[in-house]
């Protein structure tokens, strides 16, 4: 009988471990394919220059540019009280009444000294053309004529001290009514009508306030206010902002900005600290006296490289971040930060140069010269 090859047998007439025999030295004998490792994939970020501000923020207090205390200028019971506490008053306003009726008399009085001395001016005039002619004549001496003109001029003085007491009685009486001298926003009015006022009272009539500007004043420390200082003569790029903004209470940043106009002009020994004065148009009389708030002050980095916050590692008082080479290797570089924007590092130039790429995240994952593959920022975003 004419033996049969395994070759030349059907498929199906093989049985299946001869099958797997005969694959497995297939593949054995293909030339294997080798896959290259391009790294763990994550993002990374191209750094670039751009505009950034280093913030300064310094606890204030808000002043009206005009702020009066509002006090009674003579003593008495008041009468009349014309305004309202927050109202607005313009200067000249009436504000307060106190009862004029001892000073209407006190007038009267002065005014009737006023007529007395008068007439002993006039009776003093009348002697000395009374005895020019008699002089003249050698009826009497001289010297009469000189003790008479002493009269006149003893007259003249008392008229002149009863006019400015009548003066002086007008005044009194003209302060019974107490007129706004500003314009501006009343304050709090403890008095109420029917109270003694008095000129030596501890407490004013009221603050009467001119808040279409105000002051913010604010303190820093020595140190600052040497660097603040310095700053605003750099001759370099990183300058302060001549213009400061106000954080409100509620933390929001008010709408206008404000200048730095003064200073206390010397340092306070037991504190440390120098205190400042800020100037705010306030059209609208949103901010009140008393109001408080934060100045924010800038520094300005026109070409500024800025590092994420979360692109750096810290090991004790250092920052680093992974810097990717051109064949995707990472680098563990250490950088120098000049300040914070939000939530970003500015970084100096000597750390970091424009165009460096750094991983931005899932930095535990690699260290010293893994190989990563790059993704863009945007691409991390879209799968989160």
């Amino acid at each position: 009988m004419k033996k049969r090859s395994l070759l030349n047998q059907p498929l199906k007439a093989i049985p299946g471990f001869l099958l797997l025999a005969i694959a497995s030295i297939g593949f054995t004998g293909c030339e294997e394919e080798v896959v290259e490792d391009e790294g763990i994939p994550l993002p990374v970020l191209t750094l670039k220059k751009e505009s950034a501000a280093l913030e300064f923020k310094y606890l204030g207090s808000i002043e009206g540019v005009e702020n009066v205390q509002i006090r009674p200028q003579v003593d008495g019971v008041l009468e009349e009280i014309y305004v309202d506490e927050g109202q607005y008053v313009k200067k000249g306003q009436p504000l307060f009444k106190i009862n004029g009726q001892p000073y209407v008399e006190d007038l009267k009085n002065a005014l009737a000294n006023v007529d007395l001395e008068k007439a002993k001016l006039r009776k003093a005039q009348t002697e000395i053309d009374r005895l020019k002619p008699l002089i003249e004549n050698e009826v009497i001496s001289a010297v009469r004529m000189e003790t008479t003109q002493a009269d006149y001029e003893v007259a003249q003085s008392s008229l002149a001290k009863a006019e400015a007491e009548a003066a002086n009685m007008r005044i009194n009486l003209a302060f019974t009514t107490i007129k706004a001298p500003v314009d501006g926003l009343m304050g709090r009015i403890p008095k109420s009508i029917g109270n003694l006022v008095k000129k030596t009272d501890g407490e004013p009539l009221t603050v009467l306030s001119n808040v279409h500007e105000i002051y913010v004043y604010f303190s820093m420390s020595e140190s600052d206010y040497l660097y603040y200082e310095r700053m605003k003569k750099d001759s370099t790029s990183k300058k302060m902002n001549p213009d400061v903004k106000l954080v409100l209470a509620d933390g929001s940043v008010y709408n206008k900005v404000g200048t730095i106009d003064a200073n206390s002009g010397q340092i306070n020994r037991s504190t440390g600290s120098i205190t400042l004065r800020a100037h705010f148009q306030n059209p609208d009389t949103l901010l009140r006296t008393g109001n408080t708030g934060k100045i924010l002050m800038e520094q300005i980095y026109p070409n500024a490289i800025l590092v994420p916050q979360s692109a750096t590692t810290s090991i004790q008082d250092k920052r680093f971040v992974f810097l990717l080479k051109p064949d995707n290797t990472v680098e563990r570089k250490e950088i120098t930060i000049e300040g914070r924007t939000g939530n970003q590092f500015i970084v100096s130039g000597k750390s970091l140069n424009e165009n460096d790429r750094i991983v931005t995240a899932g930095l535990e994952k690699i260290s010293e010269g893994v190989k990563i593959k790059p993704l863009e920022q945007g691409h991390l975003l879209s799968q989160n």
